[in-house]
């Protein structure tokens, strides 16, 4: 069962992260307009659309996990949720504000790193927070090799 303050908690630093994200972000700049991107960019509008869903299911699953865990468990969790969120937010001022795509593709491998730890802490707390959070790993992955492309393509 999950409370109503652990969703709130969780809501709230998940939301926050997608905040920065979201000031950091400008498709529109000429710096990224002028990228060479890989012909299986989704379009700027996509993103949004995405990553809300993914933001709530990461919260949620989050408070589902932390509501399951207790003692070590649960401080582990909270400290590889943090983390994840941290990274999660650190990329798109790597990528967007400081121009730096291959400091954001490092950064984007550390943010992998950390999901993978975040889903099997979830999974071990709580099998539904662990499968809530693939969708997430999947649309990170994804971003890892648009990264990816991006770097290759623009030396």
């Amino acid at each position: 069962m999950t409370t109503k303050g652990t969703l709130f908690k969780t809501f709230s630093v998940t939301t926050a992260a997608a905040a920065l994200g979201a000031v950091a972000t400008d498709p529109r700049s000429t710096w990224y307009l002028r990228l060479d991107k890989p012909p299986w960019q989704p379009p700027p509008t996509a993103f949004p659309l995405v990553w809300t869903p993914l933001y709530a299911s990461l919260a949620y699953a989050g408070a589902r996990a932390l509501d399951s865990a207790d003692g070590a468990e649960r401080r582990g969790l909270r400290r590889a949720l943090g983390w994840n969120l941290a990274l999660n937010a650190a990329w798109t001022p790597l990528f967007f504000a400081a121009k730096r795509p291959r400091a954001a593709l490092a950064e984007i491998a550390a943010l992998n790193a950390a999901n993978l730890l975040l889903a099997r802490r979830a999974w071990r707390a709580d099998r539904r927070a662990g499968l809530l959070l693939l969708p997430y790993l999947g649309w990170t992955a994804f971003a890892t090799a648009l990264n990816t492309a991006i770097v290759r393509r623009n030396p």
